[in-house]
């Protein structure tokens, strides 16, 4: 539950859900663009997360300090 209130994952959670909306708006107004822009962006944002958190959990092992 920890990990769910840190402020990486709600700012991830965050452009995902902005990013969604923003390729059903493209999806609904007809531009591919925007949708493949939207369709993009969630992907980048879940990589940005998951990189963030393997340096995070590499810098606790190195320091010992792991969870």
């Amino acid at each position: 539950m920890k990990r769910f209130k840190s402020r990486k994952f709600l700012i991830s959670a965050a452009a995902f859900l902005g990013s969604l909306g923003t390729g059903i708006a493209g999806l609904a107004t007809d531009q591919p663009e925007i949708a493949a822009i939207g369709t993009a962006c969630m992907v980048l944002s879940a990589a940005i997360y998951a990189g963030c958190e393997a340096y995070v959990d590499a810098a606790a092992v190195d320091s010992g300090s792991a969870e």
